[in-house]
């Protein structure tokens, strides 16, 4: 707010009537407060508007890794992905377990990533690894949702494998390879 000083010295006798001098003084308390308070806004704005992405490693196409890890056929799990948004996994070795049709989201994968993890923690002792086998005729947006789900299932270790050709014909004999894109 202005503040204006008006009060002036008494009269003066016989003295030289004078100018009052006036002091105006400007209140900026109110302004220093927007200013803060903009500058929270902005701060808070820009931190919560960064884009988060998941980690993801993948080993060069061209070097063969000598440190490659042997896992239990009990402690794994292999999604297929298919087309029309479906999905096919098994346990362990492709033929020895049947496998089941499945579809994304909560009662889908995520229901049965949650629930075998737990059986094979109770089974084994360790945590289950999950390969997820990408054919040509999946979407890339069921790649990214399986990734999400295998994050929201906490699923520590998982890795992305090309399918095989008895894969596919898997896939086809449940008819889940269609040329529908």
């Amino acid at each position: 707010m202005a503040e204006l000083d008006t009060s002036g010295g008494g009269k003066h006798k016989g003295g030289k009537v004078r100018s009052k001098k006036q002091s105006t003084r400007v209140d900026l308390t109110a302004m220093v407060d927007l200013a803060f308070l903009l500058i929270t806004f902005f701060i808070m704005t820009t931190t919560l508007a960064k884009p988060k992405a998941m980690d993801l490693a993948m080993p060069d196409k061209d070097e063969k890794t000598k440190d490659q890890m042997d896992i239990a056929a009990s402690r794994s799990m292999t999604i297929l992905l298919g087309s029309d948004d479906k999905l096919e996994w098994y346990i362990g070795e492709p033929g020895k377990s049947a496998p089941t049709i499945d579809n994304f989201g909560p009662n889908g994968l995520r229901k049965t990533l949650i629930e075998k993890s737990k059986e094979v923690q109770q089974k084994t002792g360790k945590y289950m690894f999950v390969v997820i086998k990408p054919s040509d005729k999946s979407k890339y947006k069921n790649m990214v949702s399986t990734l999400d789900e295998i994050n929201i299932a906490n699923i520590q270790s998982y890795g992305i494998v090309d399918i095989s050709a008895p894969e596919i014909e898997l896939l086809k004999k449940d008819g889940l390879y269609n040329d529908n894109k």
